[in-house]
This record gives structure tokens, sequence and C-alpha cells, in this order.
């Protein structure tokens, strides 16, 4: 799942079902439950690193995230909740994938790579 918006998990997403709640955002109505979601990178309070373990909990996170450069809320909410997470990937994701390809991330390597379409 493809954004090309950054993600506030503070009130942009319901921790109960994963949907992005956020007005406006690319991926409003769209639950991230089960993905690999793919964002430049968070925005917002601090927080939201505790919405991204409620939604661990709540078997509603992604199942990986790749952002163009993680800070410090997403990354805090990935390690404790442990979604794997890429960032600052040689190639741009925006310029190779797009929202529904494949893709398989090796995390504790760094790496992406896509697999062909269904």
């Amino acid at each position: 799942m493809l954004s090309c918006d950054p993600i506030s998990f503070l009130g942009s997403v319901d921790p109960k079902s994963g949907t992005v709640v956020e007005k406006g955002h690319a991926l409003y109505g769209k639950s991230i439950k089960g993905k690999i979601l793919i964002f430049p990178h968070g925005k917002g309070s601090t927080v939201g690193s505790y919405v991204m373990y409620q939604l661990k909990k709540n078997k509603a996170a992604p199942v990986a995230i790749i952002n163009l450069e993680t800070e410090p809320i997403v990354a805090v909410g990935a390690i404790i909740s442990e979604i794997p997470l890429l960032d600052k990937l040689e190639k741009n994701p925006y310029e190779f994938l797009k929202d529904g390809d494949r893709v398989r991330i090796n995390a504790g390597e760094g790496f992406l790579e896509t697999l062909e379409k269904a």
C-alpha cells in the first residue's frame, strides 16, 4: 500500500481497525492491516508510537513499513510493535513501485525485492 502523504498515527489511523481516518489523506477509508505500508515519513505527536503498538495488539497493524526517511516517532513505534521497517533505500520506492505491487522485505539485511505480479 503506497502513499505519498506522510502519516500521523495519532488521529489519522483508527487503532482498532487500521483504517486511515484522516480526511483528505491519500489512503482515507483504506485499511493498512496486513499490508506493507509505504509512506515518505511520519508526522505528529509522540503518542503515535503507542498507537502503532495498539494497532499491533489489535491485529490491525501493517506487516511492514517502508519510509523514505524514518523519523523517531515511527521508528520507536515499529520497534515496540515489532513491525519490520526499512528506510533510505538505495532506490526511491516511488520510482519503481506502484500501489498493489507484491514485494518482500528483509528488514534484518535492509533490502526489498519485487515479486511477480499475481
